[in-house]
């Protein structure tokens, strides 16, 4: 089984979940020292900023542009279909439940937030800042990733290398956010706090009701 049932999920859902919370009120008040922070830490990603030229802004750009919340989706429909048609049908729903149901807590959450972007912000980054809509979908698909497909791959160096990889385009996806002045750092911290909140419900979900769905001939899996 994929994802097993898991006593500790509770606990990880209830601290990821509170600390994000507790960094969504301080927002929606105006909290001065979470204001400073962000724009210390924004000087740092952003001081060093060459428009014109270097490998750095275009890897940032780049990054950003593949983790569009519209071509996360994308993503998401490509891997559930692949699995699909290798007869993984149960984990092929999951994961599009998974990051539509991500993306739909995003979009709830910055219209109760309303936060404004930083003034600087490109014009193609409209709606709200926080949490960050790129980073919270780039995350689940990276989330789906590692608890779905990488398993499949029978090379454990393979594996690894891929989990490295993985962790490090996350990364560098919420760094691009601020350097583009698209994101406050608090929006994508925020955004990956949300992220992993909810996905410990969905697999929660997926450990309760993949062995239910399992004797639905339709939805049978050669694995679940």
């Amino acid at each position: 089984m994929f994802i097993e049932r898991d006593n500790h999920r509770w606990w990880r859902f209830a601290l990821s979940g509170g600390f994000f919370l507790a960094l969504m009120l301080l927002i929606m008040f105006n909290s001065s020292v979470l204001t400073m922070i962000d724009a210390v830490l924004q000087s740092l990603f952003t001081s060093q900023r060459l428009e014109g030229i270097g490998w750095f802004h275009a890897l940032m750009s780049l990054l950003s542009f593949l983790a569009k919340p519209v071509l996360d989706l994308v993503w998401v429909f490509i891997i559930a279909g692949v699995l699909w048609l290798k007869g993984y049908r149960i984990p092929a729903l999951w994961s599009l439940g998974t990051i539509f149901g991500g993306d739909v807590l995003g979009t709830i959450i910055k219209h109760i937030v309303k936060r404004v972007r930083p003034a600087q912000h490109l014009a193609v980054d409209d709606g709200y800042s926080f949490p960050s809509g790129h980073t919270l979908g780039f995350f689940l698909v990276v989330a789906i990733l590692f608890l779905i497909v990488i398993p499949l791959i029978q090379k454990a160096s393979v594996r690894t290398i891929l989990q490295i990889l993985l962790i490090f385009a996350v990364f560098f996806l919420a760094v691009s956010r601020v350097y583009l002045y698209a994101h406050w750092p608090f929006d994508t911290i925020g955004a990956m706090l949300l992220a992993y909140a909810w996905l410990q419900v969905a697999e929660w979900l997926y450990a309760a009701w993949a062995p239910r769905l399992q004797r639905i001939p339709f939805f049978r899996s050669v694995e679940i």
